[in-house]
């Protein structure tokens, strides 16, 4: 067998596994099928680009198992006329299946060499409505709000940063990965209405933790971020149970 044979029979299986383990949406399914995941790693484990395990990517970063993406991308519910903040371009990866899905993309990554590669990559794919920057994350993207949806791709330690919640739009969704250490981190659903937020549990995942600023030049110790409590009681979801990365 070739070797785009072979990667091709090891992305089937992969939708395949997506599939039974309850990624229903097939319009994620279709994103994730058309996304060559394989640009989006390092060389050294281009054999791997479709098991469903996170890959190291640089700067103490991972890109995501493909059934934390697909789980994370499904419970945003896109729409094609979405507007979408992602927190954490990492790879791009994840930004690249979201551009498949939404209207426009706006993408933060406080990494700048892990900026500069994924923008590259995602050029040479010629994804076009996805917008970065090197930024503070935990921020947002003030110029840009309100979003109709908003992914972040770090553990918080214990709520959402107080300025995303600001930038949601009425009925917008956050998936966000929060919990103070990694065996208790939980991804959330937080839904913006007129009276407030609500919050769901949906799964266990491991993340590297959200930080602020932008990242100097030496990878980062695993300090954890302050923010001010603004969030209701936490209900739990029947969803599937995982760990991530």
């Amino acid at each position: 067998m070739s070797p785009a044979n072979a990667s091709a029979a090891r992305k089937i299986r992969l939708i395949m596994k997506l599939r039974r383990s309850g990624i229903t949406d097939t319009s994620v399914l279709s994103a994730i099928e058309r996304v060559p995941r394989e640009e989006f790693i390092p060389d050294t484990f281009i054999d791997q680009a479709y098991e469903d395990i996170a890959l190291p990517i640089g700067r103490g970063q991972t890109i995501s198992q493909p059934m934390i993406v697909a789980s994370m991308t499904q419970a945003l519910e896109i729409h094609d006329r979405h507007k979408v903040l992602e927190i954490g371009t990492g790879s791009g990866y994840q930004a690249a299946i979201l551009a498949r899905l939404c209207r426009r993309v706006y993408s933060i990554e406080r990494h700048r060499p892990l900026l500069d590669i994924a923008d590259a990559r995602l050029k040479d794919l010629r994804i076009h409505n996805i917008t970065t920057k090197a930024a503070d994350g935990m921020k947002g993207w003030t110029e840009q709000a309100p979003f109709d949806r908003i992914i972040v791709t770090a553990a918080a330690s214990a709520e959402p940063p107080e300025p995303l919640l600001d930038q949601m739009s009425i009925g917008g969704i956050m998936i966000i990965p929060m919990g103070k250490q990694k065996d208790e981190q939980f991804i959330y659903r937080v839904t913006r209405t007129e009276d407030g937020f609500t919050c769901d549990r949906l799964m266990p995942v491991r993340f590297v933790p959200l930080l602020p600023d932008v990242a100097s030049n030496h990878v980062d110790s695993p300090e954890k971020p302050k923010t001010k409590l603004r969030m209701p009681t936490y209900h739990s979801a029947d969803d599937p149970q995982l760990v991530g990365a």
